[in-house]
């Protein structure tokens, strides 16, 4: 016979389902702030709802998107800057449907720990509410799970999953792009989510903890500034799609850069002919170019660079359009123009960055 009377219990294990109780106890008003007309955003459930006509739609095509933070979140993680990284996880999904058209909805993410620190969870979720709100969708449920043995204590991921909707025959990228249209680009607020495993290796090279004082912004420690969160771009593109009619497709530069996001918008017959010399280069990525060597092309492939929104105009719209994303609160850059692909080619760049500290 085998003797139980000393028999394990779940948190024996590591899970502590009373932990997890208390974050959505901490979470419940913060979720509650993201409600929009279709979604009281309430959780607790076993799923989440959403009523598309009571959105306002009437013929709509939902748009779905999924993305992480990748190890960016390991900065987070080591500073114990929690804050902002839930921003970055909505801004990877809305960010991508925006550039589709589409009018982010709702959202739900994914909460992966070694053991679970309700506050530390709640300041994610608390940045996860914020970019909701931001972008105008609901924060309708999630997942927490807490993995003992597969997470160390202290670790964590996240993963976001939104939902968005277009009116039928208003999806982006339309198909009236032609040669002479002009190429727009929006300004980052920073590295945004991509790149990181480079950023973090340049940074252990340089000897600089991230509790030091950043060589490009000496006002802000290090590991601070490079957690700045991805821009959202939803409400100024959606804007400036609706009330311009004059642009004709958006890409998303994440993984990739300008080389390998932008021709995913263009005809496969179309190109584009970027002038790098207008490329508003932010202090941190010259800091990472001359402390990890990194070549010009190298760069344009790895990082935003400057600019996290790529927007292709009519070309007798672009002072129109410019003018009310900066109403919006953007910072637009003529970057060049459309033309006829050039074999693979497909983004030909005149000139160079400029990366001068």
């Amino acid at each position: 016979m085998i003797d139980r009377k000393n028999g394990l219990t779940y948190a024996d294990s590591g899970v502590d389902i009373d932990a997890g109780n208390r974050l959505v106890d901490l979470i419940k008003p913060m979720v509650r702030a993201t409600a929009r007309a279709g979604a009281d955003a309430e959780i607790g459930g076993f799923g989440g709802l959403f009523d598309l006509k009571a959105a306002g739609f009437t013929d709509p095509v939902l748009v779905a998107a999924t993305d992480g933070v990748g190890t960016k979140v390991k900065i987070a993680i080591e500073t114990n800057l929690h804050g902002s990284i839930g921003i970055d996880l909505v801004a990877m999904s809305v960010n991508d449907l925006v550039v589709q058209g589409a009018e982010p909805l709702f959202f739900l993410d994914y909460f992966a720990c070694g053991k679970l620190e309700p506050e530390a969870a709640a300041a994610i979720v608390a940045g996860i509410a914020e970019g909701c709100r931001e972008s105008g969708c609901a924060l309708i449920g999630g997942e927490t799970a807490e993995m003992p043995g597969l997470y160390k204590d202290g670790d964590y991921d996240l993963a976001g999953f939104a939902v968005g909707a277009a009116e039928r025959g208003t999806l982006l990228p339309r198909g009236d792009i032609v040669a002479g249209d002009a190429v727009i680009g929006l300004a980052s607020s920073g590295v945004h989510s991509n790149g990181f495993s480079l950023v973090r290796k340049i940074v252990a090279q340089s000897g600089l903890g991230f509790d030091a004082k950043a060589p490009f912004s000496p006002v802000m420690t290090l590991g601070g500034a490079l957690l700045i969160p991805t821009r959202l771009y939803v409400k100024s593109c959606l804007r400036a799609i609706r009330e311009t009619g004059a642009v004709k497709g958006l890409a998303h530069i994440t993984g990739g850069g300008f080389t390998d996001n932008i021709p995913r918008v263009l005809p496969k017959h179309l190109g584009v002919g970027i002038d790098l010399a207008r490329v508003p280069v932010l202090p941190v990525f010259k800091w990472l170019a001359a402390q990890g060597g990194i070549a010009e092309l190298e760069l344009l492939r790895t990082f935003n660079c400057g600019i996290g929104m790529v927007g292709i105009v009519r070309a007798d719209a672009v002072d129109e359009v410019a003018a009310v994303l900066a109403d919006a609160g953007e910072t637009v850059a003529v970057l060049g123009e459309v033309i006829p692909a050039a074999g693979e080619h497909r983004v030909v760049y005149n000139g160079h960055l400029d990366l001068a500290l």
